[in-house]
């Protein structure tokens, strides 16, 4: 297994990664979305499916995906037909047109990469192509990992309860009962 200093140096490099993301993204046409990109990426790599789906894939919010499905329905680069087996739900496929935007895509990024990465040896490129691979396939399928919570701050040890001050029907010594009003919990911004 790695040192944890070399998981610490990867973090860093995927950060910086945005930057060629930034770039790939420019390549595109002015009027080309990213999230219409993502749409027709996942449809072409994975055929037709559910708005349920291609959610999960685009690790996005339902929301998010129906917005860019319906963006790109507009442009007539994806078609909804009703799912034959359960009449409430809609397939989403490629049309002719966006086959065509999506291979425009691909040869702009292909264009991209070939002139930033024109001094990588062969070996190199596929070597990163395949690192690149594995990595997406130990993160399956690009779905979002629940995010560990902190382990809850310790509440405070109850502070004893003088004789004076419990109920009087309640012999001296024993405890009044606790209030919510009495009991405050840790808050923590973690918790808060």
């Amino acid at each position: 297994m790695a040192e944890q200093a070399q998981y610490e140096e990867l973090v860093r490099q995927l950060s910086a990664f945005s930057a060629v993301k930034r770039e790939l993204r420019r390549s595109m046409p002015a009027d080309f979305h990213s999230g219409s990109a993502a749409v027709l990426t996942a449809l072409g790599r994975h055929g037709a499916m559910r708005m349920s789906r291609l959610t999960e894939l685009l690790a996005v919010d339902l929301s998010v995906t129906s917005r860019q499905v319906t963006h790109a329905v507009a442009l007539g680069w994806v078609e909804r037909s009703p799912d034959p087996t359960d009449k409430r739900s809609r397939i989403l496929r490629l049309t002719p047109a966006g086959r065509v935007q999506l291979d425009a895509l691909f040869r702009r990024a292909t264009q991209l990469l070939t002139e930033r990465l024109d001094d990588w040896s062969e070996d190199e490129i596929v070597l990163l192509a395949r690192l690149m691979s594995r990595l997406r396939d130990s993160f399956s399928d690009c779905r979002p990992t629940p995010r560990a919570t902190p382990p809850p701050s310790p509440a405070p040890p109850a502070a004893p309860v003088p004789p004076e001050a419990a109920a009087p029907s309640e012999a001296p010594g024993t405890p009044a009962p606790r209030t919510p009003q009495d009991t405050e919990t840790a808050r923590t911004p973690a918790n808060a």
